[in-house]
């Protein structure tokens, strides 16, 4: 014959605990319920695609479907050795270092000038960051024709001071920096407006001190401006680069990678390798080794600003 245990009942502070375990997993069901359709999406269309194209590269696969079969890495080796690649790449990274060094001083130096209580700062604000706004056909039919060798305001104003025209997108030892003059114009307003808003947190009582120990505007600049400024400037010159080795759509709609493939960027390349010569595999490859540069060039900065916020 059997006998009933009886079980005590709960304390006060097991009923609070099993609520609190309850409360939480609803919290935590409620979270994964709003994260869900954004991660169904990433999943189908960022890590589907890039799954794929990682297989793509190790196949001969082409526009026509011939030779889809396994190759293993000869796309690699086959991108490694192809000279208009490695030209590709050199504008790219010409490119880069042309426009990211400009785009961080200027946007600083523009910055500056309006935290100083220019007169209309609003009127500044506005149009520092209002071109960064357009799309970039609009951009680029805008600044096509101002450089139209012909008809172009950017000529028109030479011609004012004697100087013969210019074919700014014709020229092959020009139409790099013309394709980075509009990358500027159209591209500042962004790291404007986060100079500006780190330079308007920076505390008014350091400059006052600075004052009264007999800081010059200067000295205050390089001793409390540009030190405060260290975190935001880290990070602009990485969104800088990151953003620069993917240029396309100014390059392509300006130019289509001419003259003679002087300003021709990687991306470019990969989309003609794969949809212009159908060599879906190998444009596939030179995408990866194009994603292991940026990895690579993202670990570098990282490592740097980690030692220089540590130092």
């Amino acid at each position: 014959m059997s006998t009933a245990i009886d079980t005590p009942p709960a304390t006060a502070e097991q009923v609070t605990a099993q609520g609190k375990a309850r409360a939480k997993r609803g919290e935590t069901l409620a979270g994964w319920a709003f994260a869900a359709p954004f991660a169904v999406l990433f999943v189908l269309f960022l890590v589907v695609p890039a799954i794929y194209g990682l297989y793509l590269s190790f196949t001969g696969e082409t526009l026509t479907g011939a030779g889809s079969g396994l190759v293993g890495f000869s796309n690699y080796a086959d991108a490694l050795r192809d000279p208009d690649m490695w030209k590709s790449l050199g504008n790219t990274v010409w490119f880069t270092v042309l426009s990211t060094v400009p785009l961080i001083v200027l946007s600083l130096a523009f910055a500056l000038l309006v935290n100083l209580g220019l007169p209309g700062r609003w009127l500044w604000r506005l149009s520092f960051f209002l071109p960064y706004l357009l799309a970039s056909t609009v951009v680029v039919m805008f600044w096509s024709w101002m450089y139209n060798p012909k008809l172009g305001l950017v000529n028109g104003v030479l011609a004012e001071f004697g100087i013969a025209p210019v074919a700014w997108l014709q020229d092959p030892n020009v139409a790099m920096i013309s394709v980075v003059v509009t990358t500027l114009w159209w591209t500042i307003g962004f790291n404007f407006l986060l100079y500006l808003a780190a330079l308007q947190n920076i505390p008014e009582q350091q400059f006052e001190a600075a004052a009264l120990d007999g800081a010059g505007k200067w000295r205050q600049l390089f001793s409390i401006v540009i030190p405060q400024l260290a975190p935001t400037t880290a990070l602009l010159v990485t969104l800088q680069i990151l953003a620069s080795l993917k240029v396309f759509d100014q390059i392509y709609m300006l130019t289509n990678g001419g003259p003679a493939g002087t300003t021709r960027s990687i991306v470019q390349y990969i989309y003609e390798s794969g949809f212009t010569g159908y060599r879906f595999g190998y444009s596939s490859a030179i995408s990866y080794l194009f994603f292991a540069l940026i990895v690579l060039v993202s670990l570098a900065q990282y490592k740097l600003i980690n030692r220089r916020s540590a130092a």
